[in-house]
C-alpha cells in the first residue's frame, strides 16, 4: 500500500500528468465532422514524456489508429480550442495535431518517445471503444489508464499493470515489431507555454 500511494504522489509532480486546465466538452457533431484516420495499417502507439535529466516518464498517452484516429491522453494536460476533445480523447488527430502534440510535451526538460506497433484492425478498434468508454481519468492515473485499457485488448493482455510512464515504455520496448521514435525540442517553459506556441492547420 506505501507503494502505491508513493507512485501516486510521484506522478502527481510529474509533468504532464498534473492537473489538466478545464476542457470545453466538444459536441458530437463536431467530433464527427473532424474525424481522421491516417493512411496504412491499424496502429496502437504509446507516447511518453521522459525527463533529459533523470530518464524518468513524467507523463503517458495512447494513439490508436483505427476506424479514425485519437489520442487517448489521460489526465493530460494538452489544451487547444483547435482539437476537439471528449474526456481525455483527442479527435481529429491528423498529421498536423499530432505535430501540435508533441511539439507541446517537448520542450528543454523533457522528450516524446513513440512506441508505434501494428496491430489487427479488430485490435484496434477494440482499443478505440475502450478509450471512449472509459472516461475522464483522475490526475496521477495517466499510466494506470493506458495500462488497464491495453490489457483488455487481445494479444496485451500481458502488459503489466503500472503508474509509472517509464515502466510502461520499457513493457512496450520487448514487444516484437515495435518501431520506436524520440522527438526533442529545446524550448523553456511549461507545457502550457508549448500549447501555446503551436500552430494547427
Amino acid at each position: 500500500m506505501v507503494r502505491v500511494f508513493g507512485a501516486i504522489g510521484l506522478c502527481v509532480m510529474l509533468a504532464g500528468c498534473a492537473q489538466p486546465p478545464a476542457v470545453p466538452y466538444a459536441s458530437d457533431e463536431r467530433v464527427a465532422s473532424v474525424a481522421y484516420r491516417a493512411p496504412g495499417p491499424s496502429t496502437i502507439t504509446v507516447f511518453t514524456m521522459v525527463s533529459n535529466s533523470s530518464g524518468s516518464g513524467g507523463h503517458s498517452a495512447l494513439m490508436i489508429n483505427g476506424s479514425q484516429r485519437v489520442i487517448f491522453d489521460p489526465a493530460g494536460s494538452f489544451v487547444n480550442d483547435r482539437v476537439a476533445e471528449q474526456e481525455d480523447v483527442l479527435f481529429g488527430v491528423t498529421p498536423a495535431v499530432l505535430a501540435g502534440y508533441k511539439s507541446a510535451h517537448a520542450r528543454s526538460t523533457y522528450h516524446v518517445v513513440s512506441q508505434t506497433v501494428e496491430v489487427s484492425p479488430e485490435q484496434a478498434e477494440i482499443a478505440l471503444r475502450l478509450a471512449l468508454a472509459n472516461g475522464a481519468v483522475s490526475r496521477s492515473f495517466c499510466t494506470n489508464a493506458n495500462t488497464g485499457l491495453l490489457r483488455q485488448v487481445p494479444g496485451f493482455g500481458d502488459i503489466k499493470p503500472t503508474f509509472f510512464p517509464a515502466n510502461l515504455m520499457k513493457q512496450m520496448a520487448s514487444r516484437p515489431g515495435v518501431v520506436e521514435e524520440r522527438y526533442y525540442e529545446d524550448d523553456e517553459g511549461t507545457i502550457l507555454d508549448g500549447i501555446a506556441g503551436v500552430t494547427i492547420e
